[in-house]
């Protein structure tokens, strides 16, 4: 179990609105599944989402390498809508707060790489970015139920991060729903993602299990992504958590 202070505090304010509005079950395309070389075309292809999940990989955390600090700023200049960032790096601690600095609306960082969760997601909201926190599949989400108040977001992963177009792993919903409880019980305003193998059928397992924020590659970016996302969207309303 974490042992970790939970001493009250004023949080800072932290991001509740942005243009476009905010729907109860989000779709977040990730980029990871886009075309570099036109990542502004795909950016705008995707306005009709919710937000643009960004995967930031280190080559040490996760066995992959994608982009880092400038890119992202990049991106947040362009994107039509906000960024969901997906930090699947090394000394989170250390690294997380910049991303937060670039504007990005929210940023995830993994429960595995942080070794003060709770101190970094209070400086995240600080600076103004939504805290999310996010689980390998083989990581007990137990320990931090205590600390889900200090969370905008838990992202449950449904696939081993590091790379794209993997299957989805239907074993985590008993972790999600765990998560989704807690959430009923405690009355917390937070936002349950999942992330890996999300499609049209797969996007309603999760919802039922009590996710309400999906990240989708593949399943987007295979095809037109607005009529992708509007698919994805039906197939979330269809199964959404009682």
């Amino acid at each position: 179990m974490l042992s970790i202070p939970l001493a009250p505090i004023s949080l800072a304010p932290i991001p509740t609105a942005y243009p476009g509005g905010v729907t109860d079950q989000r779709i977040n395309p990730s980029i990871l599944s886009a075309d570099f070389v036109n990542l502004q075309s795909e950016l705008e292809a995707i306005a009709s989402a919710d937000l643009v999940h960004v995967d930031v990989m280190d080559n040490h955390f996760v066995p992959n390498l994608t982009m880092g600090p400038p890119i992202v700023e990049r991106i947040q200049a362009v994107s039509p809508i906000p960024l969901d960032v997906h930090l699947m790096i090394s000394d989170a601690d250390r690294w997380a707060p910049g991303y937060a600095e670039l504007g990005a609306y929210s940023v995830t960082f993994h429960a595995e790489a942080a070794a003060e969760p709770v101190k970094l997601a209070r400086r995240l909201r600080e600076i103004g970015a939504r805290a999310g926190i996010a689980l390998k599949p083989g990581t007990d989400p137990e320990p931090y139920l205590e600390i889900l108040p200090e969370f905008d977001q838990v992202l449950v992963m449904t696939v081993e991060p590091g790379f794209g177009g993997q299957s989805f792993m239907a074993d985590m919903m008993p972790k999600l729903r765990r998560f989704a409880e807690a959430k009923r019980a405690s009355g917390l305003d937070l936002w349950l993602q999942v992330d890996g193998g999300i499609s049209v059928d797969t996007i309603g397992i999760a919802a039922e299990a009590g996710a309400d924020t999906f990240v989708a590659g593949s399943a987007v970016y295979g095809g037109v992504p607005e009529e992708r996302i509007a698919d994805l969207r039906t197939a979330a309303a269809a199964h959404r958590h009682a």
